[in-house]
């Protein structure tokens, strides 16, 4: 009897870039410390994979499903309804789900702004934050709870995620709408994501509302008093209807887990019968627990076949431009997941494992791009050593590219790469 060979992705979410003047050219892959991440580079298969189809959204849920081995442009309907899958919401055939972001706007100076917005939402108005400062769990979950007090209505809910990414559900709704993604809006003004279409309406009201219901908040009031960024606003977009995907091992013969701290990921993964695993202390940012999900996704494997481990910190990074925790986050991600993962996999026999980001968030644009991203495939029973290094240039350099996304899954289980 054959031992079934183990599956593990590594994914570090927006972990490529772009060359950055601060490091003579270099991206930070190429200077941050990464032996690990270098060694299945060496060892086995290193190219380039587009993720993102020409046309769609630059986003997380797009490359994402192209990662998994969907294509995105058959099956893709919006972000937002997978983050629901992720959080337990059922979602009715025209109920229309809202990726719904805890986020600080500004007026005047985007190096200074001023965030007292005395009740008006405008488009002169500055992204000062996407994220709204990252709130911890407790203030998230309390804003959220008033959100759904005050703006709650027949028809919409508001429900509660992780830090600063929440849900609104429209039940029997309207997805005509065009809004820019808040992270693409960041230090600008939020004229150039500004709602429009048929939904515009009901959407901008319920924006609004939510300046006067955030302005005097207690958590407001804490965070002021702390030194913090207020959660003055929230940013509606990602809409969209309910996706139908066929389960993955219907279409790849495996058994799957996903390892992550986001909902959409979550949702990806109950959405094609992937087991979800709880990893106590994983955030989505710098403080999350990489032993722990390194320890999971090694456990897990001992009863599925393949485990799709995401990271999301590095993508973080990228969004607030920061090249000190770009680095940071990835040399973590190294040292604290890639490292352990392939020492303690040699336990559980034949493996394969596929390491790449889901897309390129270059610090230059603090947003998603779509060029094609560095991937590296490991086989623990094919003996080589090409002296590849795991970056986008050496990457390019070997003439590997895989132009479909979601072809890359494929090639990896059926040992075509």
């Amino acid at each position: 009897m054959s031992i079934r060979t183990k599956y593990l992705v590594l994914l570090g979410d927006g972990m490529a870039d772009r060359p950055v003047a601060e490091l003579e050219g270099r991206t930070p892959l190429m200077a941050a410390r990464t032996p690990n991440m270098d060694r299945i580079a060496s060892k086995g298969v290193l190219g380039l994979v587009r993720t993102i189809p020409d046309g769609m959204a630059l986003g997380s849920d797009v490359a994402n499903l192209a990662v998994l081995g969907y294509d995105p442009g058959a099956v893709y309907t919006g972000r937002s309804p997978i983050e629901a899958a992720g959080m337990g919401v059922d979602l009715g055939p025209g109920d229309v789900a809202f990726r719904c972001n805890l986020v600080t706007l500004g007026k005047g100076d985007s190096q200074d702004p001023d965030t007292d917005l005395a009740g008006e939402l405008s488009p002169e108005l500055i992204m000062v934050d996407f994220a709204g400062g990252h709130p911890s769990g407790n203030e998230a979950g309390d804003i959220v709870s008033s959100l759904s007090d005050e703006l709650g209505e027949e028809g919409i809910e508001f429900h509660p995620g992780v830090s600063y990414r929440h849900l609104m559900v429209w039940r029997n709704g309207q997805e005509q709408l065009s809004v820019g993604p808040p992270h693409d809006l960041t230090d600008g003004k939020i004229a150039q994501g500004w709602p429009v279409g048929a939904a515009a309406e009901k959407i901008l009201n319920i924006m609004t509302r939510s300046v006067g219901v955030l302005a005097d908040h207690p958590v407001n009031v804490r965070r002021r008093s702390e030194g913090k960024k207020p959660i003055n606003a929230i940013w509606l977009w990602g809409q969209g209807l309910k996706p139908g995907l066929k389960d993955f091992k219907a279409v790849y013969g495996l058994d799957g887990a996903m390892i992550t701290a986001v909902d959409l990921l979550r949702g990806l993964a109950m959405s094609i019968g992937f087991k979800v695993i709880d990893v106590p202390g994983a955030t989505g940012y710098l403080d999350t627990n990489y032993e722990g999900k390194a320890s999971a996704a090694i456990e897990a494997l001992r009863d599925v076949d393949i485990v799709y481990l995401h990271v999301e910190a590095p993508d973080e990074a990228g969004h607030s431009g920061s090249l000190a925790d770009k680095i940071r986050a990835m040399e973590d991600f190294d040292k604290r997941v890639v490292g352990p993962t392939l020492r303690d996999l040699r336990e559980l026999g034949p493996h394969r494992v596929l390491l790449m980001p889901d897309h390129a968030t270059p610090l230059e644009i603090k947003t998603h791009s779509g060029e094609p991203v560095p991937f590296a495939i490991y086989d623990s029973e094919i003996t080589v050593d090409t002296g590849n290094t795991y970056d986008e240039v050496c990457a390019a350099s070997t003439g590997i590219h895989v132009d479909n996304g979601h072809e890359l899954m494929g090639k990896f289980i059926r040992k075509e790469l």
